[in-house]
């Protein structure tokens, strides 16, 4: 009777032990020889404890206590970021090309290497990003130990020897206009910001001043605060063929309700070649400009007698004699801009006063130079300009947005003198028929 072999009967009456045996390093040397996928290189960017649990996770690691049936648990879906895809298996290439062994990663074909990534902690694949710069610990920023990088913080302009006073204009302020003009952009306003701060707060002040100043020049004029009179320097550029995002000057307008409303402004506006001062209805909507066209139609004598004020004309009109075609035309042509080339609609081409029914803007005004505006003198300068302006402002609104009292005035008026051409009629009639 043949003998049992000792291998055999051990093999068969030996229990299945439940545990794996720690491999040896001999052992997992010939394991990765055989294994059919490399294994990708070591990443830079992760810690000795991602790279643990990636071995682990990978079977490329010791491995104790680990049942042969028991899944290594994976990242959950919902802890994956846009910037992670989901995790692949260490086995996706299938058992094709088992018997290919390489030595490098570079050895491996390119489909091979594309498919190789680092992965995370949560055995996730991260995709690099074009031009991203990644942070990673040991990155030299050229600076020695202790060494700081200290920027100043841009100041303001000094004042010198020019105090900043309430009721004057400061040359700094005049400085910085013209340095924005050159300069026409974001990034160099975001550097020069306390000039930018110092010289609105110059701004503010000044026209404070002239608030109180032509509150008492003309009284229907209310002391409103500053931003209900300023305009701002930031430029609307959407529909603008200017793309420049700042205006290169300093303005402001008073009326009845400030900056904004349908009755006529006090303007100034100043910047470092030529500052302007003037006043009237700019680009009024149809209405106003509807009973601009009716008051000159029926009493142009009024309007024209505003005309030839004697500091109007010397101030606005450019010194034009004391005679109504000469004022008149001063002043059309400096309203011209946006006239109506032909007679406007319900007048006749022949009207004798054809020229100023054209008109679309009703505005007076004049240059000062920055010798006439800087120093003491030119917030008086301002005072007279606004003075001299008053009875051609005070025309407009009794015209456009008249009071209850100046409405009744003007229809007793205008019947007053319907009635005389009525009676002068009769009596043309009456001395023809006679």
């Amino acid at each position: 009777m043949a003998r049992k072999s000792q291998r055999l009967s051990v093999s068969a009456t030996t229990p299945k032990s439940s545990h794996k045996r720690a491999a040896s390093n001999t052992s997992l040397a010939a394991v990765r020889t055989k294994k059919s996928k490399a294994t990708p290189t070591k990443s830079q960017y992760f810690s000795d404890q991602e790279i643990g649990d990636e071995k682990h996770a990978n079977g490329t690691g010791d491995v104790e206590d680990l049942d042969e049936d028991e899944d290594v648990p994976s990242a959950p879906e919902e802890d994956l970021s846009e910037f992670e895809s989901a995790p692949e298996s260490a086995d996706d290439d299938g058992d094709e090309n088992d018997d290919e062994v390489y030595e490098s990663e570079s050895d491996q074909p390119k489909a091979r290497r594309k498919s190789s990534s680092k992965k995370s902690a949560t055995g996730t694949t991260k995709s690099s990003t074009k031009g991203s710069e990644l942070w990673r610990e040991g990155v030299k920023t050229g600076l020695g130990p202790g060494q700081q990088v200290i920027i100043k913080k841009p100041k303001a302009r000094p004042a010198g020897k020019v105090p900043y006073t309430d009721d004057t204009i400061h040359p700094n302020t005049l400085l910085f206009l013209k340095d924005l003009k050159g300069n026409n952009n974001r990034e160099w306003l975001k550097m020069h910001d306390p000039d930018f701060r110092q010289s609105e707060k110059d701004w503010f002040s000044f026209v404070e001043k002239l608030t109180e100043r032509l509150a008492e020049i003309d009284d229907t004029i209310p002391e409103l605060p500053v931003k209900d009179i300023i305009f701002r320097i930031y430029r609307d550029v959407r529909f603008s063929k200017d793309p420049t995002p700042y205006k290169p000057f300093f303005s402001a307008a008073w009326s009845r309700t400030g900056r904004k409303g349908p009755y006529a402004h006090y303007y100034i506006q100043v910047s470092p070649e030529e500052s302007f001062v003037g006043g009237g209805l700019w680009h009024p909507e149809a209405a106003p400009t509807a009973a601009m066209r009716r008051a000159i139609d029926r009493r142009s004598r009024q309007f024209k007698d505003v005309l030839l004020d004697d500091k109007l004309r010397k101030e606005f009109l450019k010194g034009a004699p004391k005679n109504d075609a000469k004022a008149v035309k001063a002043f059309v042509t400096s309203n011209s801009e946006n006239a109506l080339k032909t007679r406007p609609k319900g007048f006749d081409a022949d009207h004798p006063d054809i020229d100023l029914l054209r008109l679309r803007n009703y505005t007076i005004g004049r240059s000062l130079s920055e010798q006439e505006l800087l120093g003491a003198g030119g917030f008086e300068r301002v005072a007279e300009l606004f003075g001299a302006m008053k009875p051609f402002i005070t025309y407009l609104n009794s015209v456009v947005m008249p009071d209850e009292e100046e409405e009744s005035d003007g229809s007793e008026d205008g019947d007053e003198e319907e009635a005389s051409g009525e009676s002068s009629g009769a009596e043309e009639s009456a001395s023809e028929g006679n």
